[in-house]
Parts: structure tokens; C-alpha cells; sequence
């Protein structure tokens, strides 16, 4: 055990640790993205890497480097549902073993991290350590390579959580850095990096966006009375953790009864950030004009899919409309929602109800993470969370991975990945 003062949290606090190695796969181990160039021959940082470096071998000095790791994606987050469809990415410069430099990729079309902290450090970035989360990208967009500011910065190494699976960079960084002169290090918190990106990696490689789907029920399996009233199963606090979970996502989707029952508002209220797309299935068309869903379309970011051919004539400009084809079931086609919405640069989707919409995605397989409250009531006789899902084994039954607890003043909260979702690199 050793107590040390700690550069990476920006303060003076001692702090006290377990000096370890890290054990990341070694060069060519079986490691790459689904789609794309076949990266197994990028090396992540291992033992031959420690190795190389004697001088910083010791279990201190790996620990600092996940530290430093650990405040970038930080940093990171604080973009969160702000740079979509880009990533949320942090970048730390150190030099000495100070931090002379800090930023983050605050808002789509802005500065990315890496320029933001050069911009910060200035002439101290001359052979200073450079720590990033996700690969520095190489190709013009709504901003220059940072791979060329980089390099001409006089940055002395780059240590990078995890490559970035864009097809215009997924690998090509870390390639133009080293060909620049650049000492490049990679697979510091890799997992913990991709894990922080889990949407930006699904949508940039697939076209999709990550559905999450949030389920709040009582302890007998329901979301609202036999007469419909659903106000409220969950207390304030739980509420407030969804408002502020709708604000990171692009978009919200509920079903037409979810409307017409509880005319909700599916806004962030007073969470902070901007309130998120809203998309009503509504196979029929007939929510009402009434609804808040509809008098409120606030920056016009109320759509509804429809099979419809009328719903547009109905709702002529007040609302957008999706016209898509139907499913096996006669309602709305998911597998072309999805589609539809990754099209209009949709990322990320919070399905938040009904019964029939929970059950339909979870059928399809279309959920990629749940989250699930849980409170201590008990109704008998309601409307249930989910309809049939064709499970007739308990061996049949959802299973979720990777699952955490939460627990708020009275209620708990479930994450967890369902059993057919995976991660998007290869293992």
C-alpha cells in the first residue's frame, strides 16, 4: 500500500493505493471491431510495453497512468448529450508529472478534447505526455485532424484508452502519430473507454441507434392501475434520474396509449441540457390534437411513425410524421424505425412505454441496455409491464449481463445489458 499525492485529481488530497501492473492483450492478440480494417496487429499496452520503459515500470507509475486515464473520461462526460453524433472524449497533458493541460469535446461541431487541451497548455505541450480516451481522429471534418496538431505541438507521447471503430480513422490515428514521431501507447482502461462510448460505438459502425429501455414498475410487476392511473410508482428522485437520463439521449419514444392515458410531456424539466426528440408510435394516427405531446412541440422535435397514409394530412404541420411500412404484428415496423432514425442522426433512443412497446422491442431483440426501477408497492390487479414474449422454458427466459444496483431514497434501479446484446469490438 502507498500513499502518494495526487497529480491527475487536479488537487493536493493524499491519496492511497495498491501498487499493481496491468495486464491489457499483448500485441496481436485477438482484439478488433466488427466492422472495418482488422486491427489485431495494433499493439495495446502489456508487459513488453512496461518493459520497454524501465524507468516507468513501477506499479506506481501504471496506477498514475490509469488515473490520468480515469479524470479524461471525466472530462469526457461532461459533454454528455452534447456532442452527438460524435463522441464524448477527454484529453489530459502532463508534463513533469503535472497537468499542464486540460479539455474536452464540449459541443458537436466545436473543438475536439485534444485541441482544447493543447490550446489550454500552449508552448508546455514540447515533449509532454498527451492522455485521450478514444483514438485522436486524422481526417478533416467540421474541424482539422487532430493527429496533425498533435505532432506539431511537439507532444512527446500519446497514451489512448481505445481506438475509435470510425471507418476514417480506426487505426489510421494512431498509424499518422507514430509515422509523425509520435511515442503512441494504447489499451489504458479500454474497456471502462468503450463502455463510456457505448452508443457513438454502436451508431458509427452499425447506422443504429442504442435503444435503452426504461421500465419503472412495482414489486408485483406493474406500471399502472386496472383504470390506468400511473402518477406515480416511482418518488421524485427516481424521476429526476430519468429527466436527467433523457437529456443525454438524441430521442424518447413511447407508444399511442402512453399518450393518450398519461399525456406526458417527455421533457428533461429542470435537469439541465436540452430536451430530447419525442417519437410517438402510432400505427393508427389517432392521438388527439389535445395532447401536450402535440400543443407543446417545442423546436419542432415531436415525430410521429405512423402506418398511416392520413396521419400527415391530420396533423398537416404540426407535428413531423414517419411514414413507415408495417410489421408482422400490423403495426409500426421497428427494424425501419431504427433505421429511419439512425438516418436522421438519432444515436441514441429511451423507450419509455407502454406494455406493447416494451413488449415488441424486447421481442425483436432491439433492446441494447435496460434500465429497470423497482418500488415497494404492490398493486394486484393493473396493467403489467410486459405482454407475451414467447417464452414457454424459464431456460427461454431474458437474461441480463454486466448488471448493476442502484438504490435511491425508496426505490432500486436495475442496468443491465440483455443476454443477446454484445459488446461492439471483437473478443
Amino acid at each position: 500500500m502507498v500513499k502518494a499525492h495526487d497529480p491527475a485529481s487536479g488537487g493536493d488530497e493524499l491519496v492511497e493505493f495498491q501498487c499493481r501492473r496491468f495486464a491489457l492483450p499483448q500485441a496481436g492478440s485477438k482484439s478488433g471491431w466488427k466492422k472495418g480494417r482488422d486491427l489485431r496487429s495494433i499493439p495495446r499496452m502489456g508487459s513488453s510495453d512496461i518493459q520497454s520503459h524501465p524507468e516507468e515500470s513501477s506499479g506506481f507509475f501504471v496506477m498514475t497512468r490509469e488515473r490520468y486515464m480515469k479524470r479524461t473520461m471525466n472530462l469526457a462526460k461532461k459533454g454528455r448529450g452534447k456532442t452527438s453524433p460524435n463522441p464524448m472524449v477527454g484529453a489530459v497533458v502532463v508534463k513533469n508529472g503535472e497537468v499542464v493541460g486540460t479539455g474536452y469535446h464540449q459541443r458537436f461541431g466545436e473543438l475536439h478534447a485534444e485541441a482544447n487541451a493543447l490550446r489550454v497548455c500552449q508552448d508546455k505541450a514540447r515533449g509532454a505526455s498527451l492522455y485521450v480516451n478514444l483514438e485522436p481522429c486524422c481526417h478533416h471534418g467540421k474541424t482539422p485532424p487532430c493527429t496533425d496538431m498533435i505532432i506539431k505541438s511537439g507532444i512527446r507521447e500519446v497514451i489512448c484508452a481505445t481506438l475509435d471503430p470510425n471507418s476514417q480513422v480506426n487505426g489510421r490515428g494512431i498509424k499518422a502519430l507514430r509515422d509523425g514521431g509520435v511515442e503512441v501507447h494504447l489499451g489504458v482502461l479500454e474497456e471502462e473507454a468503450k463502455k463510456l462510448n457505448e452508443v457513438y460505438m454502436k451508431f458509427i459502425t452499425t447506422g443504429l441507434p442504442f435503444v435503452m429501455l426504461k421500465v419503472a414498475q412495482t414489486l408485483d410487476g406493474k406500471i399502472a392501475t386496472k383504470l390506468g392511473d400511473s402518477k406515480w410508482i416511482t418518488e421524485e428522485d427516481s424521476r429526476r434520474f430519468v429527466h436527467s437520463l433523457r437529456s443525454s439521449v438524441d430521442a424518447v419514444l413511447v407508444g399511442a396509449n402512453t399518450v393518450k392515458r398519461d399525456d406526458p410531456e417527455l421533457t428533461i424539466h429542470n435537469a439541465g441540457g436540452e430536451d430530447p426528440m419525442r417519437i410517438i408510435l402510432d400505427s393508427s394516427g389517432s392521438i388527439p390534437h389535445s395532447s401536450k405531446i402535440i400543443r407543446e412541440n417545442k423546436n419542432g422535435k415531436t415525430i410521429i411513425a405512423t402506418t398511416n397514409r392520413r396521419t400527415k394530412e391530420k396533423f398537416q404541420e404540426e407535428v413531423g410524421v414517419w411514414n413507415l411500412k408495417k410489421g408482422k404484428d400490423d403495426r409500426v415496423d421497428l427494424a425501419q424505425l431504427l433505421k429511419k432514425a439512425g438516418e436522421n442522426q438519432i444515436t441514441s433512443l429511451l423507450v419509455e412505454g407502454g406494455s406493447r412497446v416494451f413488449t415488441s422491442f424486447l421481442k425483436e431483440k432491439l433492446v441494447d441496455k435496460i434500465y429497470y426501477f423497482l418500488s415497494p408497492k404492490i398493486l394486484g390487479d393493473g396493467l403489467g409491464s410486459f405482454g407475451d414474449l414467447g417464452v414457454r422454458k424459464i431456460h427461454e427466459s431474458i437474461t441480463f449481463r454486466d448488471y448493476e444496483i442502484k438504490r435511491f431514497k425508496n426505490d432500486l434501479l436495475v442496468i443491465g445489458y440483455p443476454n443477446w446484446s454484445s459488446d461492439t469490438c471483437v473478443a
